[in-house]
C-alpha cells in the first residue's frame, strides 16, 4: 500500500476539523427533544422566588384590582347598555354646577371616596375592595361621560362591591353635577362657589 504524503494527511485532518463543528449541532438535536436546552437555574439568594413571581394573571391579582378590571373590561367589551349609551353631561360647566356637585359629593360619596377622591373616607377602611381612587381615575381615558353615569347610577352590585346605586337617589342632573365636580379636580366647595 502506498503511503500518503504528510501534506495530504494534514489536509484531510483540516477538512474534518472544519466539518465537525458544522455537523455536531445537527447530531445533538437529533438525539432527543430538549437535550440541548439550558439547565433550570438554581436558587439565587440575591433574587428570591417571591420577588420574581408573576404579579398578574388568574389567581395572582388582588381582589380590588380584579373587580376594577372587571368593570373596565365589561365596559370595553359590552358597553353600558341602551339606558346609558351615548349619554353626555347635560349641565353647564359653571362654578355653580361645580359647587352643587361638591355638596352632593360631600353628602353621598366622600364618606367612602374621601373629600378629594383619594379613597380615604371614614368608611373606606371597612370596605373590601377599597373604594376607587376617583382623583386618579377621572384623569384616565376610560372616564368618558357614559362610563361615569353608568358606574354612579348602577353602583357595584354586579361586580360584588359595596358601591351603592344612585339611580333612585340622585337625579341624572345631580350625577352630572358630581361628574363636573370630579372633572374640576375636587375643589373645596368654598372655592367652587360663585363669588357675590
Amino acid at each position: 500500500m502506498k503511503k500518503r504524503p504528510i501534506n495530504a494527511r494534514r489536509g484531510l485532518l483540516a477538512a474534518i476539523a472544519l466539518l465537525v463543528p458544522c455537523l455536531l449541532p445537527a447530531a445533538l438535536s437529533a438525539e432527543e427533544p430538549g437535550a440541548n436546552q439550558p439547565a433550570k437555574p438554581t436558587v439565587d439568594y440575591w433574587q428570591p422566588d417571591w420577588m420574581v413571581r408573576e404579579l398578574w394573571g388568574p389567581g395572582h391579582m388582588p381582589r380590588g384590582m380584579m373587580v376594577r378590571l372587571l368593570r373596565h373590561t365589561t365596559f370595553m367589551q359590552y358597553g353600558v347598555g341602551a339606558r346609558y349609551e351615548g349619554k353626555t353631561s347635560t349641565v353647564p360647566k359653571t362654578a355653580e354646577t361645580i359647587a352643587a356637585g361638591g355638596r352632593i359629593f360631600a353628602e353621598n360619596c366622600a364618606s367612602c371616596h374621601g373629600p378629594k377622591g383619594q379613597g380615604n373616607g371614614e368608611a373606606a377602611f371597612a370596605l373590601s375592595p377599597s373604594p376607587a381612587l376617583l382623583a386618579y381615575m377621572i384623569q384616565r381615558p376610560i372616564s368618558v361621560d357614559e362610563y361615569l353615569l353608568w358606574t354612579i347610577s348602577e353602583g357595584g352590585k354586579q361586580f360584588d362591591t359595596k358601591m351603592p346605586a344612585f339611580k333612585d337617589k340622585l337625579s341624572e342632573d345631580d350625577i352630572w353635577r358630581v361628574v363636573a365636580f370630579m372633572r374640576a379636580g375636587f375643589p373645596d366647595t368654598a372655592e367652587a362657589a360663585p363669588k357675590p
